[in-house]
């Protein structure tokens, strides 16, 4: 079985969903965790790198001390021609690892429940407008150089290419209710900057999961297709 290696940055974003579906799609999944002292890699040790989400800033490299490295990595993986998709910070990353840049969201947070229109039609990963859970306060304000944009949100880029084999996603697909209510729990503050609460947010969620899970379920398969062959 081919094998992805796994970025995760904070306990509370880890694989979710993923952790179901690469598998049953032929993508063996290998995670590190630099905050507990996991080595990262200075070249993708396997067939695929997923870089995943956090609270930290994709520059917060004194937070975050490993930051540096994950930025190296996602360079050489693109390089390289490793298949690659970052999620939410790891789509950051990604951007900046590359030549973009990244900076707090003019138009605030998005937190909860979203959709994004796909922008071209043609690409092998991002395929059809979908819902999404969105969680982030930065946004990617300039792609790459040779970045190309593929969604949209009203208000933010939401995925992109690099080369042909690196993707950026904004959004989130492979987070679970359970995931969204502890992020909803830690920041309760920005919720009700914009008029929500915990609970509505999860409850929203939980309702749309079906529609969310079969979107994430066939991105997850695109993903791993492109993989495997």
């Amino acid at each position: 079985m081919a094998r992805a290696l796994i970025v995760q940055h904070h306990p509370s974003e880890g694989l979710g969903w993923f952790q179901d579906w690469l598998p049953a799609a032929g993508l063996d999944v290998h995670p590190i965790h630099p905050y507990l002292g996991h080595r990262v890699p200075s070249s993708v040790e396997g067939d695929a790198l997923i870089v995943l989400g956090g609270p930290m800033g994709c520059m917060d490299d004194d937070v975050a001390q490993w930051l540096p490295a994950v930025r190296q990595l996602l360079r050489t993986a693109v390089d390289d021609g490793v298949p690659t998709m970052g999620i939410c910070l790891g789509a950051q990353l990604l951007a900046a690892a590359t030549g973009g840049y990244v900076a707090r969201g003019a138009a605030g947070p998005e937190l909860g429940l979203g959709s994004v229109e796909v922008t071209t039609g043609d690409d092998l990963l991002v395929a059809g407008s979908m819902p999404v859970v969105q969680w982030h306060f930065d946004a990617i304000t300039q792609l790459p150089p040779d970045g190309e944009l593929l969604a949209m949100s009203d208000n933010y880029s939401q995925a992109f290419r690099v080369g042909e084999g690196a993707w950026g996603l904004q959004f989130h697909v492979e987070a679970a209710a359970a995931m969204v209510q502890e992020w909803a729990g830690s920041d309760t503050a920005a919720l009700r900057g914009l008029g929500r609460d915990a609970a509505d947010v999860v409850s929203e969620l939980r309702f749309a999961e079906q529609a969310l899970t079969a979107a994430g379920e066939a991105l997850a398969q695109r993903f791993a297709k492109l993989v495997t062959g």
